[in-house]
Formats: structure tokens, C-alpha cells, sequence
């Protein structure tokens, strides 16, 4: 059935600029996870991405005329630099429309080969203003992932890794967004090697594969995460999903903890820091391995990328501990009296504290955010099972997504006077302005009683705010952060509000 795939990937025309980058053997990993696990290193490309590949296939197989038209894209990141690298080798005028959102790092990166135009908060945005252009102008719209000759382009990578890698290859873990990549490869290497199980691997928060295979159909996403922005797209591609629909074998949903966590060991294995969707294979192999127990089989991951604002690290490396199941972050009630800190350490039998946060209250009972170091979730369990046999009342919030970004980095306490207050976890675009237009909006109407921001280094800010009016006031500010398109979630009734806040 995609076989017509095989033969334009074999004879595809990309070499004098697309680099044949090399599979590594994961040799701390194989034996930790007791596979043979390989890294097909995609982030040692002229662009840092395997970007590169289908934006130079697509703009090689356009005729004369509409080279001669210019070409344009969308893009906040590596298919902007692989369009514009593409263009100028082969001497073509490119426009590239980025959210006003991209940091200024990869505005750089673009624009010293082709023009910028920066153009809304976000990718969406971005796309249909490069769709109005290319109509005006009459460019040749080059799509990120949804063309064919994109695909065959990003299939490259299959063909490589098939003549790369000796004997069989049993799982290939692939990371999806919009779908070139997977379909590329899948259409490649389910041709020639139909046993070879492809596994899709999405973010939780930005599973558009995932839904469309339950739907039948591509479906858009309400919201997707930015974490691997990468990949962080709403809707699989229509010609994507014709071809992943029938050759991928499972799909994989991997946290941004797991996401962290897989960017150090591919630190670890081969001294490369990979951007978070770059990361998202082997965080998806990895768990996949644990999930179905499987051994002694040849696992490829592909590093997809390295573009990572160095920002971003400082971030990733605090998650890193959780993702790797070595932190717990445990929510535990002491008494309000001398000695009861010493008391607790003393339990712990020499385990680690990473972190302990506290502040006096004036009640019997005092709660305090603790992270304990740990070897794994079934040790975790048992920390908290020791703990509660001790008669501290324990409550585990290594999950909380409010725990994590926010409530460890807040002094504070309660407001016994607050009678009402509502809580919201909300993102926001950084860019100049945004934190004043966010509180212009909301501050005149209500009383702010908290409020927790904290620069990740990505393109979209993170915000902890308290509000003092009633559960009935709840849509009425919702419908404001909507009107902002700012993502919200309620957060009034979670467990680490009630503990700390």
C-alpha cells in the first residue's frame, strides 16, 4: 500500500545538505532496561532537527515557477529554520510568519536567512496570517508536517536507520505532532520490515493521534500543553493520519516529569542536550519497556531535536528528580511543638530530604511540603504506608501539576480572614505587556489575595492567582481568561490549596 513511499524515500535527493546522522547505541540504558537500545541522532543536523529534511524534499520537488514565487510557512521553531535553511541554499526569497511569543533566540536563527514577520500569541495565529500572505502574494505555502513530499522527506530517517542498524529492529518509538515524522518513517520501515512494531509517542496534553484513532478521525484539540512545543499541536495532519491509522501499533503518552527525566539520560548517554520533544521517544520507550516488561528486544528512540532555549534547563532539571521516580513530594502533619521537625528526620531512617517548606501558623497542627528522595514509585508507596504506620497523616502530591510549579516555591500560609476565595492555575503568553494586560483585566474587578509567577524560560508564563469573591463569580472570570485566550484551570479545591494556601 506504500510502496510508492519506499521508492521516492530510496531516491530522494537531500544529501549535498541534509546530513546521515549516526545511530548510537545506549549502552548505560540497554543494560539498565535490559534491551538493546539505540539513539538515532536527528539533532546534529545543520538545523538542529530532522526539520531540515522534509522542508528541503518539498522545496526540491517545486517547479521553477513557484520557486520563483517565493516561498512562506508558519512556524515557532525548527520548520521555520528548516524552510529557511532550505531556501536560502537553493537561493529562494522565504517569508516565515512566528507567533510574537518565539524567543528571540530562534527569531535570530531565522531571520539571517530569511524575512520574519512576527504575527500573534500563537502558532494558530501565525498559520492563518502565512495563509493570507501566500494568497496575496502568491507564495507556495509550505506546510510543517500535512504534504506528501514533507513526508517523504522526514522518511529519510527510516531509510537511514534501517541500514544502519544490524538485525531486526523489533519497536521503533516515534515523537508525534502534527504526524510527518511517524508517517514517514512508519510508511518506510513497515514496507520493508512488517514485524517492526511502531509506537507513537504524544504528550498527555497534546495527544492529537491518540484522539483521532478513538474518534476514527482527526479531531482538534481545545488546548494543547507547551511544554514540547515541538510538538504541541491540536490536530493530526489529514494525510498524516491516512497513513498512522493503519501502521502504528500502539501510542504512548508520556508527563512533562518523564519528558525531563529522559533528557538527562540522553545527557547521560551521549553529552547532548535535546529540546523536550527531542526527549519524548525515549521517555515513551521507557515507559513502555516498564509498562509491558519487555526484554532482550533491539528499541530504537529518535532524538528529534536540540533547539532548547538555555533558559529552559533550569526548569528541567527540577522536574528531573520526580520524572525519574527518585523524589517524592509529600504533603505531612506534624504537631505544633518543639522537637516535632527532629522527631520526623528521625523516622525518615537516613532518607534524604531534598526539601522541606514551613511556615508557623499558630494551630496544634502544623503542614509542611516535604520532597524525600526515593529509588522508585513502589518506594514511595512504602514511604508513605511507613509514615502513616507512625500515626503522620501523609498526602502525596508528586502528581499535582499546582504542587509542583507553585506551591514549593511559596512562604506563606492560610488567611483565616478570607471567608471566600477561588483559585486559578493560568498560562499566559510571555511576551512585553502580558502580565500588565493580564492584571488590567482581572485586578479592577476583583480582589487579588495570592498570586505565584515564575519564568520558565518558555514561550508561555505560568500563574498561581487567588481571587476574593464566591464559587458563583467562578464562570464570570473564566469567560475573561477565555476573551484573553489565556488557558485556565480551577484550582480552589485541591489538595495542596487546602494543605498550604
Amino acid at each position: 500500500m506504500f510502496k510508492d513511499y519506499v521508492k521516492k524515500i530510496e531516491s530522494a535527493n537531500l544529501y549535498d545538505l541534509v546530513q546521515k546522522t549516526p545511530i548510537n547505541f545506549a549502552s548505560s540504558l540497554s543494560e539498565k532496561l535490559e534491551n538493546r537500545i539505540y539513539i538515532k541522532r536527528e539533532d546534529l543536523q545543520p538545523v538542529f532537527s530532522f526539520k531540515i529534511r522534509g522542508a528541503y524534499n518539498k522545496l526540491k520537488n517545486l517547479s521553477k515557477l513557484e520557486l520563483n514565487r517565493g516561498v512562506i510557512a508558519a512556524s515557532a521553531g525548527n520548520h521555520a529554520q528548516g524552510v529557511a535553511l532550505a531556501a536560502h541554499t537553493l537561493d529562494v526569497k522565504a517569508v516565515i510568519v512566528m507567533p510574537v511569543t518565539t524567543p528571540e533566540i530562534k527569531v535570530q536563527a531565522v531571520g539571517a536567512r530569511a524575512t520574519v514577520i512576527l504575527h500573534g500569541d500563537t502558532y494558530d495565529e501565525a498559520y492563518s496570517h502565512a495563509i493570507e500572505i501566500s494568497k496575496t502574494r502568491k507564495m507556495t505555502f509550505i506546510h510543517p508536517f500535512d504534504d506528501e513530499d514533507v513526508i517523504v522527506g522526514q522518511g529519510t530517517v527510516g531509510y537511514e536507520i534501517f541500514t544502519q542498524v544490524q538485525g531486526a529492529i523489533d519497536y521503533i518509538f516515534i515523537p508525534v505532532g502534527g504526524g510527518g515524522l511517524c508517517a514517514g518513517v512508519a510508511a518506510y520501515i513497515k514496507s520493508l520490515s512488517p514485524e517492526t512494531k511502531i509506537i507513537a509517542v504524544e504528550t498527555l496534553d497534546a495527544a492529537c493521534l491518540n484522539s483521532a484513532l478513538m474518534e476514527g478521525k482527526p479531531v482538534k484539540l481545545k488546548s494543547v500543553g507547551l511544554f514540547a512545543d515541538g510538538t504541541a499541536v491540536a490536530e493530526i495532519g489529514r494525510k498524516t493520519f491516512s497513513i498512522l491509522k493503519e501502521l502504528v501499533d500502539d501510542v504512548v503518552l508520556v508527563s512533562t516529569d518523564e519528558i525531563c527525566a529522559a533528557i538527562k539520560d540522553i545527557y547521560n548517554e551521549v553529552r547532548a542536550i535535546c529540546e523536550p520533544s527531542g526527549a519524548m521517544s525515549l521517555a515513551g520507550l521507557k515507559k513502555f519497556v516498564s509498562q509491558n516488561a519487555i526484554s532482550g528486544s533491539s528499541l530504537i528512540t529518535i532524538q528529534c531535536g536540540a533547539n532548547i532555549d538555555f533558559d529552559r534547563l533550569r526548569y528541567i532539571s527540577e522536574r528531573t528528580e520526580v520524572g525519574e521516580k527518585k523524589e517524592a513530594i509529600l504533603a505531612v502533619t506534624l504537631r505544633e511543638e518543639i522537637g516535632s521537625f527532629h522527631k520526623f528526620c528521625g523516622a525518615l531512617n537516613g532518607r534524604v530530604i531534598s526539601e522541606f517548606n514551613y511556615r508557623y501558623s499558630g494551630e496544634n497542627n502544623a503542614q509542611v511540603f516535604v520532597g524525600v528522595k526515593v529509588i522508585s514509585d513502589d518506594d514511595r508507596e512504602r514511604l508513605i504506608a511507613y509514615l502513616t504506620g507512625l500515626n503522620y497523616p501523609v498526602k502525596d502530591l508528586t502528581e499535582s501539576e499546582m504542587a509542583k510549579s507553585h506551591i514549593r516555591y511559596m512562604v506563606g500560609g492560610k488567611a483565616p480572614s478570607l471567608t471566600e476565595e477561588q483559585i486559578f492555575r493560568v498560562q499566559f503568553p510571555e511576551k512585553p505587556g502580558a502580565l500588565h494586560t493580564f492584571l488590567t483585566h482581572l485586578g479592577g474587578q476583583f480582589n487579588i489575595t495570592m498570586f505565584h509567577y515564575r519564568n520558565h524560560g518558555s514561550a508561555f508564563g505560568k500563574v498561581l492567582v487567588g481571587f476574593q469573591c464566591s464559587d458563583s463569580d467562578c464562570n464570570l472570570i473564566k469567560k475573561i481568561l477565555d476573551e484573553l485566550n489565556y488557558p485556565c484551570q480551577v484550582e480552589t479545591h485541591s489538595e495542596a490549596y487546602k494543605f498550604f494556601l
